[in-house]
């Protein structure tokens, strides 16, 4: 059963540290991720700061195969710790089976770019646009409401019943209330929580402070690499930085195509609009190895990337190419060393945390449960507002003292789930309620949140 232990039973703790849980009162960090100075750019609006509670929802929701019709996809079905949450496949595979039109972008770092839209062809406006198209999309995760699938509705129902939800969209947002919109809020701050400045590249640059300079904990073939390529084509370099900017590494929103006009499994068909990539930061993972194939088509390794950059096609059916890959800059003759070099620096360039963090993980045990440990909501309750209840012990009705006169009740038992919600002004019927022990916690219509008071129901 997916249940909610409170920290009022202490002896439950006990027992839940063997399961898959969430602690409430002990979130992880998301927000005191160190930034460095030097990281300027970032596409976090401001109607959606990163928060610690929103990222956990966020998390629970990305990794939740619940969100998909048949129950057996989730986001990170897709978008695998593992590989900077990128996919090991060349297509990913949808609820029945399909095949998704593009390579899965890894999303690591994509809050941190000057780009505020998404998908290869930028179709989605924003993350908070991005996160919900793959949950409605037919192939992928089947909520689209089409030739005979559920629509979003459905999903928001199916997700209104599980006990965890109910506790977590109370805990971020004051009620249980699930929308479309509250959760492609909580997607969003999880993705953009995504990433990890601990690599040799940062501590280069820390150390440096100067990103042209050579690094001392670079090999000379690093530095050749870094160098090329932050050098323009016409000073002898390959030009990489002009569209992929360090230090972020993020694609320049002015970029056109990069001269591969395929479409996966459709050699027949061509495709100019595919504008956008991923940070180049955790292309490499920290052991060398490349996280999963490249380009929108998801056909190519790191060599054939850099031949294809060396001499880009010059396709008269591509009327999309970018300006920067005609001429010089779409014949760069980089040399084998060279190529080499440049492909040694990428490497560089792979953090450690982002592959073991907890915070990133799956929350959920093997077999799809999740727990959520709270004392009573402690963790987010306003010391400023308090209450007295009586009768307590009471039967049909309660009444309300102290400065909260009115607001929204959360009333949960004492294994911790939510039974009742409602608005209340000064009294609340619990006629309805089996006898028993419970624990209310108040929110006033200014958001201000109550400690949970005990409650006997005889």
């Amino acid at each position: 059963m997916k249940k909610i232990i409170t920290g009022v039973i202490g002896v439950a703790l006990l027992a839940i540290a063997l399961f898959a849980f969430i602690d409430l009162d002990n979130l992880d960090n998301y927000t005191g991720q160190g930034i460095p100075s030097y990281i300027t750019k970032d596409n976090t609006p401001s109607f959606n700061l990163l928060s610690n509670p929103g990222a956990t929802l966020g998390r629970v929701l990305f990794y939740d195969k619940n969100l998909s019709s048949n129950s057996t996809v989730s986001c990170a079905s897709c978008h695998l710790q593992s590989m900077a949450f990128g996919d090991a496949t060349q297509l990913s595979t949808g609820l029945n089976g399909g095949s998704t039109g593009r390579h899965a972008m890894r999303l690591a770092y994509s809050r941190f770019g000057e780009e505020e839209r998404f998908f290869w062809d930028e179709r989605a406006e924003s993350a908070e646009d991005q996160v919900r198209r793959p949950i409605k999309d037919f192939v992928e995760m089947g909520f689209s409401g089409t030739n005979g699938q559920p629509g979003f509705d459905s999903l928001i129902n199916k997700l209104s019943v599980l006990p965890y939800y109910q506790t977590l969209f109370t805990f971020v947002f004051g009620d249980s209330e699930i929308t479309e919109e509250r959760m492609q809020r909580a997607l969003a701050q999880f993705v953009r929580s995504i990433y990890s400045f601990d690599s040799r590249f940062d501590e280069g640059l820390a150390a440096a402070g100067d990103l042209n300079a050579d690094f001392a904990n670079y090999t000379e073939q690093e530095n050749l690499g870094k160098h090329l390529f932050l050098t323009p084509v016409a000073e002898d370099g390959t030009g990489c930085q002009e569209c992929h900017r360090a230090p972020e590494f993020d694609i320049d929103p002015a970029s056109k195509n990069n001269g591969l006009i395929t479409v996966a499994n459709h050699p027949e068909l061509i495709d100019t609009s595919n504008t956008r990539s991923p940070s180049l930061r955790d292309l490499f993972s920290p052991m060398g190895a490349i996280n999963g194939p490249m380009m929108h088509d998801g056909s190519m390794n790191i060599n054939q990337v850099m031949t294809h950059y060396n001499e880009v096609p010059q396709d008269p059916a591509n009327t999309f190419l970018d300006d920067r890959l005609t001429g010089a800059g779409g014949s760069l003759g980089l040399t084998t060393d060279e190529t080499a070099a440049v492909i040694a620096f990428l490497r560089t360039l792979s953090s450690q945390a982002i592959y073991t963090e907890a915070r990133w993980s799956d929350p959920f045990d093997e077999n799809g449960n999740l727990d959520v440990i709270m004392s009573v909501f402690g963790a987010s309750a306003d010391k400023g507002i308090d209450f007295e209840v009586y009768p307590n012990p009471a039967s049909d009705q309660v009444r309300f003292t102290g400065p909260v006169k009115s607001g929204k009740v959360s009333v949960f038992n004492s294994s911790g789930q939510l039974v009742k919600q409602e608005t209340f002004r000064q009294t609340l019927d619990i006629s309805t309620l089996s006898p028993g022990i419970y624990y209310l916690v108040v929110r006033t219509n200014t958001g201000q949140q109550s400690e949970a008071k005990r409650l006997i129901v005889e």
